[in-house]
């Protein structure tokens, strides 16, 4: 039987919790050997489509494109964060303060700036569809790649208000050891209140844009005559924005869950972690990448490692 070496603080696995597993369980072995390799595959799925987008410049010069690169190279390091981590917990091992805080930085704004991504994702739909005589004007590369800056403004705000507090307190522990978690580095509950209320304020703030911009392309393609396909089109990748939307706010309540769920057996902290964290991460390459026509192809072709002279063709509608 696996047994839980659970702390008095009841953090949840997400914040590095530490609980010990039997070797000699082999449906357990099983699991976590799924919880670090289910991961690993999709971010080389994940990069196997950014490599088929960077190999046509089409790709990098379109808005679209540029913030679905973003998603999967977010997705991709939320994942190998998230996998990194997961494995420091089973090793039941402490790292320095200075590396625990790299990964709760990269692991804070990555998740963040999922749904923020999001948010300009249907704006640009927005913007294709119900204005697209000023759509190549306002969606330009530029302002694409500006508008990613800010996301990462907006999705880092919140740890870094904690770090510099948290060096002006104490700025002589950054080599110390400790088992990994935010609630150890940053202890106050001010600042899990805050972490809180940033969340809430995203999330949303994010909500309100998709669903605006969802009921907008929907009029709009009900009343415009010419290009209802592109219109149609466009309404059902912002309701997938919104199902999206609704799987990255899964991840908000993994702790919610362990705590109500009152989850101590480690067989089933490992299954939420992998249905309730994992999973939802593993799906951006399966909504947007091989729905698309003009990516499908490509990446079929690389990802069957085919070598021949001859690629596919891209036609971006």
């Amino acid at each position: 039987m696996a047994r839980a070496n659970i702390t008095n603080e009841s953090l949840s696995l997400t914040n590095m919790q530490i609980f010990k597993v039997d070797l000699l369980d082999a449906i357990t072995i099983s699991k976590n050997i799924v919880g670090v390799l289910m991961p690993l595959f999709f971010i080389y799925v994940n990069c196997v489509m950014v490599f088929a987008l960077r190999r046509k410049p089409i790709f990098h010069e379109t808005s679209r494109y540029i913030l679905f690169g973003h998603m999967l190279l977010n997705d991709s390091v939320l994942l190998l964060v998230t996998t990194i981590m997961y494995a420091i917990s089973l090793s039941v091992i402490q790292i320095t303060t200075a590396i625990c805080t790299l990964l709760q930085f990269v692991s804070n704004c990555t998740v963040r700036n999922a749904p923020l991504t999001l948010a300009v994702m249907s704006l640009e739909r927005y913007v294709a569809i119900c204005f697209p005589l000023r759509h190549c004007n306002i969606a330009t590369p530029k302002i694409t790649y500006i508008a990613l800056g800010i996301i990462w403004l907006l999705g880092s705000l919140d740890i870094i208000i904690d770090i510099i507090y948290a060096f002006i307190i104490n700025p002589y522990n950054l080599g110390e050891i400790l088992y990994c978690s935010r609630d150890r580095l940053f202890p106050a509950k001010w600042q899990m209140d805050k972490s809180q209320g940033f969340d809430a304020f995203y999330f949303v703030s994010v909500a309100v844009i998709i669903i605006f911009t969802y009921i907008s392309i929907m009029v709009t393609a009900k009343s415009v005559s010419s290009d209802k396909g592109s219109a149609r089109k466009a309404h059902r990748t912002v309701l997938l924005h919104l199902i999206q939307l609704g799987l990255c706010l899964t991840s908000f309540l993994y702790a919610i869950i362990e705590k109500t769920l009152n989850l101590r057996v480690a067989n089933l902290r490992i299954l939420n972690y992998i249905i309730v964290l994992v999973l939802p991460r593993c799906l951006s390459p399966l909504i947007y990448g091989l729905r698309d026509d003009a990516v499908r192809p490509l990446f079929k072709y690389y990802f069957s490692c085919r070598s021949g002279k001859f690629r596919p063709s891209v036609n971006v509608h």
